[in-house]
């Protein structure tokens, strides 16, 4: 018990029950849900498995510190007092940022800037040397979050945001965010137990994070590179330890994984990403405009996507999202159809009615995920032939 700390996972609004979920399912212990964000109790290798494996954090921090305080002296005071030179050499570097949410301070970017200096004079003090800063590659990433008068310092063991799996080099006008895209895959309960299609697929996150979810493949396997790998305490052997049991999870998919996009050069940057994903054994996408198609064979269909919004394409609403249900009314029976919109209005003019709507964010647009059941013949024949 003595190499277990607490961990803070940060995530996506609305995502937070998904969190805790993966989390316990990894092994986390002491699992706890905050607003965007989950914190839990692990040891190193537990950190480098959460960083690894789960799909819906986007940031992993290692807290080491946490004060009350009042003004600009005391949060100077308390972290010149902390003993920094188990994280960092005075040779080293370091990137710190803030989030603040106080009367006292107002501004991040400060609170940042005065967290640097008291870390940089302590080391010029003790050492005769200071580190140097730097944004891209830091020998360590120190996060500050002040709420109220409460301050909590931490280690970003991540770097990168976690979306930023590795996988995506071509993306369209408005991709989505993979941990986004791996949420509302969660969300709307497939299990890969049934094809799936996203039939505006833009370049393919939707359907790479699907896959992976159906094979259990871990989502950052292809990251280049997290933060804690350069931290002192860097443990590769173990590292590479915890990336073998996650890939001994790993199982067969048998169902078919469909993209369409009536964009040509979307379907070009998504075969890109899926190829990139190591993902072309089950997923095949074609140039194809969703309004003109129907569904083949009789197999149960899980259909999700992210629809134009308005925001990012200029286009009809009002005639687009009639026509869109429209198509999935006529030509996709036997379907569970959900998709994402920051368009409330749009939804009126689908002419469906929805079976589940979920409040989510799309960056910082205000969204819902929305299901409808598209049953085989009408509701009234479904349910009959359910009660014979």
């Amino acid at each position: 018990m003595d190499n277990n700390y607490r961990m803070v996972a940060k995530t996506l609004y609305g995502f937070e029950d998904l969190l805790e979920r993966e989390l316990i399912q990894l092994g986390a212990m002491h699992v706890k849900k905050g607003i965007r964000n989950v914190s839990f109790v692990g040891d190193k290798g537990f950190m480098y498995k959460a960083n690894l494996g789960l799909r819906t954090a986007i940031k992993i921090l290692k807290p080491i510190h946490s004060f009350r305080v009042r003004n600009e002296k005391d949060l100077y005071k308390h972290i010149y007092d902390m003993d920094w030179d188990q994280y960092l050499k005075p040779s080293g570097s370091l990137a710190v940022d803030a989030t603040v949410n106080s009367k006292v301070f107002a501004h991040s970017l400060y609170i940042a800037q005065k967290t640097k200096d008291a870390i940089v004079d302590k080391f010029r003090d003790d050492h005769g040397q200071r580190p140097n800063v730097d944004l891209k590659f830091p020998d360590i990433k120190i996060h500050v979050h002040i709420d109220r008068n409460q301050c909590d310092v931490s280690l970003d063991s991540s770097g990168e945001s976690l979306h930023k799996r590795g996988y995506k080099t071509a993306t369209n006008i408005a991709p989505i965010n993979e941990v986004l895209a791996a949420g509302l895959v969660m969300l709307s309960g497939w299990d890969g137990q049934t094809d799936f299609m996203d039939p505006m697929c833009g370049s393919g996150t939707i359907l790479v994070e699907a896959a992976m979810i159906a094979c259990n493949i871990p989502p950052n396997l292809m990251r280049k590179e997290f933060a804690f790998e350069r931290w002192q305490d860097w443990d590769v052997d173990l590292f590479e330890t915890i990336e073998e049991s996650l890939l001994k999870k790993t199982r067969d998919f048998h169902h078919k994984m469909i993209g369409y996009d009536k964009s040509p050069s979307a379907i070009s940057k998504a075969k890109a990403n899926i190829k990139n994903a190591h993902l072309e054994e089950f997923i095949h996408v074609q140039h194809e405009d969703f309004f003109k198609t129907q569904k083949a064979g009789e197999n149960k269909l899980h259909m999700l996507f992210n629809p134009p919004y308005g925001e990012r394409l200029d286009i009809e609403m009002e005639t687009f999202y009639k026509t869109l249900g429209d198509t999935l009314k006529h030509g996709y029976p036997g379907t569970d159809a959900w998709f994402i919109t920051s368009n409330l209005e749009a939804l009126k003019h689908v002419g469906l009615r929805t079976s589940k709507k979920i409040k989510l964010f799309n960056a910082k647009l205000e969204s819902r995920l929305v299901k409808y059941v598209m049953y085989e013949g009408s509701k009234k024949a479904s349910k009959q032939n359910l009660e014979d």
